[in-house]
């Protein structure tokens, strides 16, 4: 039953009989693999741990981006109320 569940999993883990039906775990190689993706794990880990610097960088960057540009915003609409509340005040005059 074991070999079987592997099989599903892992073909090349398991050795099977004649008729070609799983027979049994190949438990040296399952030690081999489990190091291969323990391994490979933690290479990935390492380049996502390199790479969170780098966002982190670009989110900040980012923000102060937004930042300026609300700052900007605000301005044009200041600027835009002044225009308005001159004309209002200049249509009143006349």
């Amino acid at each position: 039953m074991v070999a079987e569940e592997v099989a599903e999993v892992n073909p090349d883990l398991v050795i099977y009989d004649p008729d070609g039906k799983p027979y049994t775990v190949r438990y040296e190689a399952v030690n081999a693999m489990l190091l291969n993706e323990f391994l490979n794990e933690h290479r990935k880990n390492k380049e996502q741990e390199a790479t969170m610097p780098r966002l982190v960088a670009a989110d900040t960057h980012r923000q102060e981006q937004i930042e300026a540009l609300t700052a900007a915003l605000q301005k044009v609409r200041a600027q835009l109320e002044l225009s308005k509340s001159v004309t209002q005040t200049i249509l009143n005059s006349q």
